[in-house]
């Protein structure tokens, strides 16, 4: 390059680096001047800064001691700069270990030059803490790397790689919370809140990479979202991983069902009590609970003109019914992983310590301070104080009767209602001091000294040192916050009858619920309205084991669906409970298990599969009842189906949005109607059932294979090796796997194995696999040899459909 470009170069980055400390927004457009149709409009930017100033965000964190006074001003300073940009290899690859050299010894060289010019000293790094190098630490922002042209080789590989699922581009501090989990590859996994889908894909990898070599793991992971939208989301991202271990339902988090199945009418229904599993707990659950989200400022600046206090103390109540029905859901000696990605006390360290608080001994706040020791993060908090719209309070007994609405105890180190030390101290009828639950003297919980101009602060004395921090100016991340829960034994009962109204605000504190039980150690001030009401009754929702349903259920006819509208909830009331008929939720297409012996059949003798070495019967489900309407067919792992069976033995209580590896998909080609298999093989479930393939294979040379991927469809008499023709011919027509083989004698297909789905036509081979998994293996053979086959990958054939989407 010579000096003039040089120069360019440099005054281009100089320019980028000053813009790189704000992220710029549009502004509505303004009308004219003078407001007449011929005024000439007021010259003012397109573009303008977002305010990364709030007094109250200020004030509050001030006040909550988060830092130390000497720290403030870098904690500021570094929430004011852009997120740099982080992402993860995913260690069950076929290019793992490629990938992870190519960082090292690429791109960790050739982007150094442009890191020393915006101040850093590595452009990329591998996160220490992260095992085996498989998470990396970019010291550009997102935005830097997509509008930068001298990043734009880096841009293009992060975009290939996530797009084939070689990478998952993710935020450092969200990486965290699954590594805590301890994951084992038989462990049933519950993720609570999982959308957008980056830490499921995560648990996943876990329990595949921990599992024998060429076998499925035997545990599962279910990824729920309420909203249904970001299900789909959660979808498309998890498809990558391409595992026949993953449920997705779209349920509320604090609904989720546990489809227990009663003896009793598990045997009026004819149902076998001797299945695999009678109830759906989990061994690990992440509970990543919706939050106010201020640890996300640095890339999601908007917040700073949002944020108030009151977005912390609005989704309190809602985090602890989340916690305590992701910990009822979990078996006895399982964990489960709280974490927020805010900074709020409210509602990080006040939840965890109601959880205790409720649960008592059953549940154990863990220390995990000697796991990870290259990732720096904080002790939790044991003071904090509650803002209000009313002011700073330290204490319950301070708030004021008309503000006790919205702000509640549990909200208080102590989640306890002290009485103020210049009442009187009577015993009440029950023998309890007045205005204290459990005859708990003031002196009975720990406070700060305080003058008599202070209000005394409120020092927990349970062990919340052992939650985790992690903030920004620590590690130049973003913040988040983690707290690892083991359930020693069962849950408390609480004796309240249970609210039938489910997500309403209970009205009234009603005598006819029985106080909780003394070991449930619960304490709710009777001052206290409405939301205490709600969280008290919170673990009586969950225990499902007198209503397994979560939804009404009605009496049907053969072929009839069940919704879940006004009709299904007016229905039977009071009448004999059935098994409902498939398409019970409604939006959602049924999950039914295939059981035409024609098309299993079909399929095992067109391929060479052998039912002992690969079991189809049993595993493969559709979203059609009609076997000849099926454009899908999917896989699912022997845990995934032993759930779907206790689903249906219970209901269908779960919505299921998505579950299994596509594996074959029917061809609609004209083609595909005259071959004796009309079930092609996808390119996601490739991976898992190559292993057993015996016929439809065609192992080629590179030069061929090269060729295949480039041109997307070949003629027969068009191979480089002639001898490739013949062996073509000899496929029978309709779906054929090729698998790249530079041996004269083919070796036996593993996970290092290169292959492609291709349709064997009447003269010619096409590839039916996507743009993007095409130019992946180019680029993967071309950084082996030193100049490839000309050509570009033309074309959009491809295996674009997700897993086990809803028939269309």
């Amino acid at each position: 390059m010579g000096r003039g470009g040089r120069h360019r170069g440099r005054t281009q980055r100089k320019d980028f680096k000053e813009s790189r400390e704000n992220v710029w927004k549009r502004p509505k457009s303004d009308a004219s001047v003078d407001g007449s149709d011929n005024a000439v409009p007021e010259q003012k930017p397109t573009w303008e800064p977002i305010v990364t100033v709030n007094p109250n965000f200020e004030e509050y964190y001030k006040k909550q001691g988060i830092v130390k006074a000497e720290e403030w001003d870098l904690f500021m300073e570094i929430l004011r700069k852009p997120l740099p940009a982080a992402f993860r290899v995913n260690s069950n690859g076929q290019f793992c270990d490629e990938i992870i050299s190519i960082l090292e010894n690429d791109f960790m060289k050739s982007l150094q030059a442009e890191a020393i010019e915006g101040g850093e000293l590595e452009a990329i790094k591998p996160l220490p803490w992260y095992p085996k190098n498989l998470a990396w630490h970019s010291n550009f922002s997102r935005k830097e790397i997509r509008k930068n042209q001298t990043l734009e080789r880096f841009h293009e590989f992060l975009k290939l790689e996530n797009e084939v699922g070689n990478i998952t581009r993710q935020e450092a501090v969200s990486m965290v919370p699954p590594l805590f989990l301890d994951v084992h590859p038989d462990h049933f996994v519950l993720d609570m809140c999982a959308a957008p889908g980056s830490k499921t894909f995560q648990l996943l990898e876990i329990i595949h990479e921990a599992s024998e070599p060429g076998s499925l793991p035997n545990g599962l992971v279910v990824a729920n979202d309420v909203d249904f939208k970001r299900s789909n989301l959660l979808i498309h991202q998890t498809k990558r991983m391409c595992t026949s271990n993953l449920i997705v339902t779209n349920h509320e988090g604090q609904q989720f069902p546990g489809c227990r199945l009663n003896k009793s009418r598990a045997s009026e229904k004819g149902i076998s009590e001797n299945m695999p599993i009678n109830q759906l707990a989990f061994d690990r659950v992440l509970c990543d609970v919706p939050c106010s989200g201020d640890g996300t400022l640095r890339k999601a600046p908007d917040i700073w003109r949002k944020w108030n206090s009151g977005m912390g103390n609005g989704l309190h109540s809602l985090q602890i019914i989340l916690a305590m029905r992701g910990l009822s859901l979990l078996k006895v000696g399982g964990k489960m992983i709280y974490s927020t990605c805010s900074m709020n006390p409210v509602e990080d360290e006040a939840v965890v310590a109601e959880i205790l608080r409720r649960c008592g001994d059953s549940v154990e706040l863990l220390d995990v301070s000697d796991k990870l020791p290259e990732l720096i993060r904080r002790p939790g908090l044991k003071a904090w104080k509650v803002r209000d719209k009313g002011g700073w309070f330290t204490s319950y007994k301070d708030v004021p009767q008309n503000r006790r609405g919205g702000v509640l105890v549990s909200m208080f180190p102590s989640g306890k209602y002290l009485k103020d030390s210049t009442e009187t101290t009577e015993k009440n009828e029950n023998g309890d001091v007045n205005g204290c639950e459990d005859g708990l003297k003031e002196t009975d919980i720990s406070v700060v000294d305080a003058t008599p101009e202070e209000q005394a602060e409120e020092v927990s004395d349970l062990p919340l040192e052992r939650c985790m921090r992690i903030i920004p100016h620590d590690q130049n991340t973003g913040a988040f916050f983690i707290a690892v829960l083991q359930k020693k034994s069962p849950l408390p009962e609480f004796q309240e009858k249970p609210n039938t109204k489910r997500n309403s605000t209970a009205k009234s504190t009603d005598s006819t619920e029985k106080s909780p039980s003394k070991e449930s150690v619960v304490t709710v001030d009777a001052g206290v309205p409405d939301e205490s009401a709600v969280e008290k009754v919170i673990e009586a929702d969950s225990n499902i084991e007198k209503n397994d349903s979560l939804e009404p259920e009605k009496k049907i006819t053969e072929g009839e669906s069940i919704t879940e509208d006004k009709e299904a909830n007016s229905s039977n009331a009071g009448g004999k409970r059935k098994v409902p008929m498939q398409g019970k939720w409604k939006g959602f297409d049924p999950v039914v298990f295939v059981k035409d012996e024609t098309v299993i059949n079909g399929i095992k003798e067109f391929y060479g599969i052998k039912d002992e070495s690969f079991p189809l019967h049993g595993h493969l489900v559709a979203r059609n009842t009609d076997t000849s309407s099926v454009k899908r067919i999917y896989y699912v792992s022997k845990s995934v189906k032993e759930v779907l069976q206790l689903n249906f033995a219970v209901g269908q209580q779960l919505k299921i949005a998505s579950v299994g590896l596509k594996m074959f998909e029917r061809q609609s080609a004209k083609e595909g109607s005259s071959t004796l298999c009309p079930f092609r093989i996808s390119s996601e479930g490739l991976p898992v059932i190559l292993p057993y393939i015996t016929k439809q294979v065609l192992y080629t040379p590179m030069a061929d294979f090269k060729l295949l991927l480039q041109d997307k469809s070949i003629k027969f008499h068009d191979f480089v090796n002639p001898q490739l023709a013949q062996k073509a011919t000899d496929l029978v027509m309709g779906s054929c796997v090729v698998i790249l083989s530079d041996g004269e004698v083919p070796v036996k297909a593993d996970a290092s194995t290169i292959a492609i789905s291709c349709w064997r036509g009447k003269a010619s081979l096409a590839v039916m696999a996507t743009v993007a998994d095409c130019q992946e293996l180019l680029e993967r053979f071309a950084e082996k040899t030193p100049k490839t086959e000309g050509g570009s990958v033309n074309g959009s054939n491809g295996d674009s459909d997700g897993p086990l989407a809803m028939e269309t």
